[in-house]
């Protein structure tokens, strides 16, 4: 089973029957659930849909207040409206642009923001801002709207929908800040970082915090400032000066992003992510990446060499898709690297992605 909180949009096994709960406590209702489900038509996991209602009744019976079944109601739909939404761009790779609604359109960074967005969508991929303007409409007006999501939070002031996506049916508004942070998350393929306040610092520390506790699929982040620009450069020195001096963090959390006043810089490293790692899961204890091409006899030794301080047991070795991953068959055909892992310090984890996709492909491939 998956046990990172975000996939990427990616399908995941469903949950061994053991890890299932019965609706409630009563046969009679469970008995009604199944039914009631079965009626409905949905057949794709359905002890997972019957366990959801029988939360739901459970709620009931708990006799929360209205305020709260309001609130769970209300991220529940706008959870289930996003998800419909970026289910029909499932294939795709999507980077998210963080920055400040207030940088004027004119701003270096606004610039590179938007430079950053046409490369990016130039490469096949979709952007998602948060749909406000300053660095997200300058990314937006880059990627253009056929090629834009826009995640907009309802505020008093300053986050109206820039022109760019407004009116698009890729942009939705929602209530409430962890829902769309949880959409973020849950759909980018990369983030990308430009000066901002408050929303920014949050985002990126979120982002940060699931990638180093491993809550989170490993993916590029960037933080691109203007080409004279002393923003991130400013903010480094303070991560290093405090927080890794006095023992907060460690040196390889600094292996989860890279720093650039450069876009093209800045667009090799998002894309150069995936040049032959591909993607990663869960199976069971085992940690298994797929690979765009077979990694050479030499490299894996390499790996095991250089990074034996991650295998919990066992070795890396290379194979073919488990039998666990036959719920996703377009990716069966990719090699893998399979191994256990220590589930800490995925700051190495990140230089181990580093060394595979740097590695030569083999002979004749």
């Amino acid at each position: 089973m998956q046990e990172t909180e975000f996939s990427n949009g990616e399908p995941e096994t469903s949950p061994p029957v053991a890890e299932i709960q019965p609706p409630t406590e009563d046969p009679s209702i469970n008995e009604a659930v199944k039914k009631l489900v079965k009626q409905w038509g949905y057949d794709h996991s359905p002890e997972l849909i019957e366990e959801m209602v029988g939360t739901v009744l459970k709620m009931a019976q708990d006799r929360m207040s209205v305020a709260d079944l309001k609130m769970y109601n209300r991220s529940l739909k706008e959870l289930r409206y996003a998800a419909r939404l970026f289910a029909q761009y499932r294939p795709v790779r999507k980077v998210s642009v963080f920055g400040s609604a207030r940088t004027a359109p004119d701003a270096p960074e606004a610039r590179a923001a938007e430079q950053y967005a046409r490369r990016m969508s130039e490469e096949g991929y979709m952007i998602i801002t948060g749909g406000g303007d300053g660095i997200m409409g300058a990314a937006q007006r880059g990627a253009g709207a056929e090629k834009s999501f826009g995640l907009n939070i309802r505020l008093p002031f300053e986050q109206g929908a820039n022109v760019t996506i407004d009116g698009d049916p890729k942009l939705i508004n929602f209530n409430y800040f962890f829902t769309r942070k949880l959409n973020f998350l849950k759909e980018s393929h990369a983030i990308a970082l430009f000066p901002g306040g408050f929303g920014t610092m949050d985002e990126g520390f979120e982002v940060l915090t699931l990638l180093q506790t491993g809550k989170a699929k490993m993916i590029p982040i960037v933080l691109v400032d203007e080409p004279n620009g002393h923003y991130w450069e400013t903010w480094d020195a303070f991560m290093r000066g405090h927080l890794l001096k006095l023992g907060l963090i460690s040196e390889d959390d600094f292996h989860l992003f890279r720093l650039t006043r450069d876009v093209e810089e800045a667009v090799a490293e998002t894309v150069g992510f995936y040049k032959v790692y591909q993607s990663s899961r869960y199976v069971g204890q085992q940690m298994v990446i797929r690979l765009a091409r077979p990694l050479t006899d030499a490299t894996v030794e390499e790996l095991n060499e250089r990074f034996g301080d991650l295998l919990r047991s066992g070795r890396f070795v290379q194979g073919k898709a488990l039998r666990q991953e036959r719920n996703e068959p377009e990716m069966a055909h990719l090699p893998r690297l399979i191994f256990t892992p220590h589930r800490r310090n995925f700051g190495r984890m990140r230089l181990l992605i580093d060394t595979i996709n740097a590695s030569e492909a083999p002979v004749g491939s």
